[in-house]
């Protein structure tokens, strides 16, 4: 029996459970990214507004967060691999619904529904990895395996979506799931290690309430302060939903026997920095994707497909070195290649900033760095969380790291997507014969345009560009400024207490 109570399994059956949660866990991320090349095609469809833009990309990350803390624990309580199986089903069903709305309502609950699934089988798929993968050389090429199948997941994301709109209707990006969803759920069925859990444990469906709550508190302050015409009184009521709703989460965690999040578990400088490394990680990488992807389509008028082909490029820099970092990473340690990797990604944020005006090769030669630097960071952040965490505490560990992961991503999204759109509607200039709507944003701008003529079509698109673009700038310095930070905070953090040894 290993540590966890879990039966023994041979060498090609855990490296199967591996084949079958990694399946999962590409759904997962690339949905959180596919939708980027998509948006302006299903934003004219659906003719969603501005702000319905915002919440079918954030309603998937927001809904996720709140929900992995207690489907961490609520694994550990009825057995990951059930909560793993029962992920699935939800997420293909989801899919079908997302894939066939008539509204942007429509998709922004499909949207949320997939994040339910997704929720229940995020925090299964690494807790399956920590009590099927009992030798520590082995876990660690797993666990690097694991992150850089998330990092290639957010990656691709775009060029898959580009690639269906190709062929096929907005919906596809949606459907595409399905048959997928079909084989990792008879390979997890076979394969995966059993185990009913421990059902002593409670699970707390308030203080997922009261997190979401918060969570959704912050997006929407966000939102608004960003907003051409932002509500004061919209804000207030936001930020008060947010520091009650995340108040009394962490109030009544602490008063908690069973709690959804032990926040001893941070006392541990490997899984302090390992957290806020793989949030830090695609905070940059989400925000990176979302604006560059924009820009590509909006400003250099390139195809859904062409943008997502670009951006692949953090695919191509993340694969090799994640599977490499995973492999050492007992020789190496953590700490060391979580500052590294951090520095990497800031790096190669600047590389981007840089390359605006130069040819495209060195805007791809920056996001290979990006890439490389994030799958180093995501692989020994994981890494760091779970082999440091104990094992009775698998799923809660799990669900801290991949909230971390979400909230990473949301923040992102919201923070930079949004400053990016607010840093345009201050600083456009329009011309007089240009429609009020155009202030709105680039997307807005085109579609002005159309109606006007050339002369006055090419004032109002030259306008619009460098209002773009100094957004675009704002957003990529902001993001290699927080990356820095970060690497800097894993450097100094407690190094005293740090042994060397490997997470």
């Amino acid at each position: 029996m290993t540590e966890t109570g879990v039966q023994p399994v041979s060498r090609t059956r855990r490296w199967l459970v591996l084949a079958a949660v990694s399946a999962g866990l590409l759904l997962i991320s690339v949905d959180m990214t596919i939708l980027y090349t998509a948006l302006p095609t299903l934003s004219a469809e659906l003719q969603a507004s501005p702000s319905e833009r915002l919440w079918i990309i954030n309603a998937y990350p927001l809904v996720m967060a709140g929900l992995l803390l207690g489907a961490g624990t609520l694994g550990d309580r009825v057995g990951h691999k059930r909560m793993y199986l029962i992920g699935l089903v939800l997420f293909g069903t989801a899919s079908l619904v997302a894939a066939y709305s008539l509204t942007p309502a429509m998709l922004i609950a499909g949207r949320a529904f997939l994040a339910v699934g997704a929720a229940a089988m995020m925090p299964a798929t690494l807790s399956l990895i920590r009590i099927t993968f009992v030798d520590e050389r082995e876990r660690g090429i797993a666990i690097g395996v694991w992150g850089t199948m998330a990092m290639v997941g957010a990656a691709i994301g775009p060029i898959v979506g580009g690639a269906l709109l190709e062929f096929f209707w907005w919906g596809s990006v949606f459907l595409v799931n399905v048959p997928i969803v079909l084989v990792a759920l008879v390979l997890a069925a076979v394969v995966a290690p059993g185990g009913s859990g421990s059902s002593e444990r409670p699970w707390d469906f308030l203080a997922s309430v009261q997190v979401m709550a918060g969570l959704v508190g912050v997006v929407y302050a966000i939102k608004e302060v960003t907003g051409p015409e932002p509500s004061v009184l919209a804000v207030v009521v936001s930020l008060v939903v947010a520091v009650a709703g995340l108040w009394s989460f962490v109030r009544r965690q602490r008063g908690q026997a069973y709690p959804l999040i032990d926040f001893t578990l941070f006392r541990d400088p490997h899984i302090l920095i390992g957290v806020l490394a793989a949030g830090m990680a695609m905070f940059a990488l989400a925000g990176v994707q979302l604006v560059l992807t924009q820009r590509l389509q909006l400003v250099l008028g390139f195809t859904p497909f062409q943008s997502g082909l670009t951006v692949a490029a953090m695919a191509l820099g993340a694969l090799p070195v994640g599977v490499t970092v995973g492999a050492l990473l007992y020789r190496l340690g953590a700490r060391p290649v979580i500052v590294t990797g951090l520095l990497a990604t800031a790096l190669g944020t600047v590389g981007v900033l840089l390359s605006t005006s130069a040819p495209l090769v060195w805007t791809v030669v920056g996001l290979l760095v990006v890439g490389a630097g994030t799958g180093a960071s995501m692989t020994a952040a994981s890494a760091a969380i779970v082999g440091n965490a104990p094992a009775h505490r698998a799923g809660m560990a799990a669900s801290v790291e991949e909230v971390s992961y979400e909230l990473g991503s949301l923040t992102g999204v919201a923070i930079l997507g949004s400053l990016m759109a607010a840093v345009y509607a201050r600083t456009v200039s329009l011309p007089p014969q240009a429609p009020p709507a155009a202030a709105e944003g680039m997307d807005e701008a085109l579609r002005a345009s159309e109606g006007l003529d050339p002369a006055d079509a090419d004032a109002l698109l030259g306008a619009a560009v460098q209002a773009f673009d100094n957004g675009y700038q704002v957003t990529l310095v902001i993001a290699a400024a927080v990356l820095f930070a970060s690497a800097a905070f894993g450097f100094l953090h407690k190094r005293g207490q740090d042994s060397g040894a490997a997470a």
